[in-house]
């Protein structure tokens, strides 16, 4: 069983010719509403990935709300710790370019009132079997809670460092697993410019100081991790990319139903980062994370 305490939103999305520069205006050519938040991407994908799964936060009482979740009902994931609250549901601002690339404004709303008691309750329903997922869309307190208490039972904890907040260093040493993009690791091994040799290095260094796994994702580049004191690599697929919104969700999610599912570290890596290449050719959030077929028939 994983559960997912984090973020639920909707994503408001823009498509255009190109990202604008600050200041600037462009004109779209497109626009969609679709579900999202990372904690109910990760959630979904998990779940797509044929894991069990709980998502534990909050929405608001608005006309999002039921659309934020359509998805991962009708995946069967179980939405009982998912709180009804007066702040709007949250939403994210998503703008994507033609190359694929995106720029995002995310508005927490009721995501902002996720509370250390609700991690307290997350935390209460697991096992020493299961899996704890969290991000950074929620208050600090709340994540650094559940990461507490989850440890204190001998629950696994996977941390994605995203968004990039400035306690994500402090946050990223208290998980098992910490996943974080190329800018995120930096700031966590403290080190910016990193060439890949660096990257290496780092990786070697702060696994040695903490003795945690630690996964980066490197885009078209698949992803390096450390476990265990050795070094892993794993690629996903070559593709023209349509949205890379949610991709990183999708690696997050696959990968730990994978490791649930009982897969060796390597090949959740690479299920994840395949995982991760076929959201990229669709559009949205969590209407482009592939179901468990499509990545085992890339495989």
């Amino acid at each position: 069983m994983i559960t997912v305490f984090g973020s639920i939103n909707m994503d408001l999305i823009a498509t255009t010719e190109r990202l604008p520069k600050p200041g600037e205006t462009v004109a779209g050519n497109g626009f969609s509403t679709a579900a999202g938040g990372k904690g109910a991407n990760q959630a979904l994908a998990a779940r797509r990935a044929g894991s069990s799964v709980r998502m534990s936060g909050a929405v608001g009482q608005d006309g999002f709300a039921s659309p934020a979740l359509e998805l991962l009902d009708g995946a069967g994931t179980d939405l009982s710790a998912v709180k009804r609250v007066s702040e709007p549901t949250g939403t994210a601002l998503i703008l994507v370019g033609g190359d694929g690339e995106n720029m995002i404004a995310v508005v927490p709303g009721a995501n902002g009132t996720v509370t250390s008691a609700d991690a307290t309750a997350a935390v209460a329903a697991l096992q020493p079997e299961d899996t704890l997922m969290l991000q950074l869309e929620i208050p600090v307190a709340a994540v650094e809670q559940a990461l507490s208490e989850a440890k204190a039972k001998g629950v696994t904890t996977i941390l994605n460092l995203a968004p990039l907040i400035p306690d994500a260093p402090r946050l990223g040493r208290l998980a098992d697993i910490v996943i974080a993009n190329e800018t995120e690791f930096e700031r966590l091994a403290a080190q910016e410019g990193m060439t890949a040799a660096d990257r290496e290095e780092a990786l070697k260094r702060l696994h040695g100081e903490t003795g945690q796994t630690l996964i980066v994702t490197l885009g078209g580049d698949g992803v390096i991790a450390i476990r265990d004191g050795h070094i892993s690599r794993a690629k996903g697929l070559v593709i023209e990319p349509v949205d890379t919104v949610g991709a990183g969700d999708t690696f997050c999610g696959y990968f730990a139903a994978s490791l649930d599912d009982g897969l060796e570290f390597e090949a959740a890596l690479r299920r994840a980062a395949v995982a991760g290449s076929l959201a990229c050719l669709k559009a949205g959030a969590q209407p482009s994370i592939p179901v468990a077929s499509e990545v085992a028939a890339k495989l």
